[in-house]
């Protein structure tokens, strides 16, 4: 079993900062890909951004230039930094791992519960 742990939402005013965290613990396979989703009330869960082992990176088009994803494999965690935020960036945040457990099996997504974020003045 995986646990995705996120934390850092809450309120903040257009134009600001905002990091989000995430700790991840359980079965995890060295070779996965981690990243950020949301999804906004009515609308599909949207990628945010991702990175898998090698540093490749993956972001959504409306996030480019204003956030960015960091890694750190020694403590299983994942970073997301939120610049320049927007109202439309409103929407609740979910941690994502997309693994493998071994050579044999399907690639699977692990999701954690999610937290929110609110951009409003």
């Amino acid at each position: 079993q995986v646990d995705l742990v996120e934390s850092g939402g809450g309120l903040v005013q257009p134009g600001g900062s905002l990091t989000l965290s995430c700790d991840a613990s359980g079965t995890i396979n060295r070779i996965n890909t981690m990243g950020w989703y949301r999804q906004a009330p009515g609308k599909q869960r949207d990628l945010v951004a991702t990175k898998n082992i090698h540093g490749d990176t993956e972001y959504g088009d409306s996030v480019k230039g204003r956030f960015t994803i960091f890694r750190d494999d020694d403590k299983n965690t994942i970073s997301l930094r939120m610049n320049n935020v927007k109202p439309e960036d409103t929407a609740v945040y979910y941690c994502n791992l997309r693994q493998r457990l071994n050579p044999f099996a399907p690639i699977r997504d692990y999701w954690g519960q999610g937290t929110h974020v609110s951009v409003s003045s």
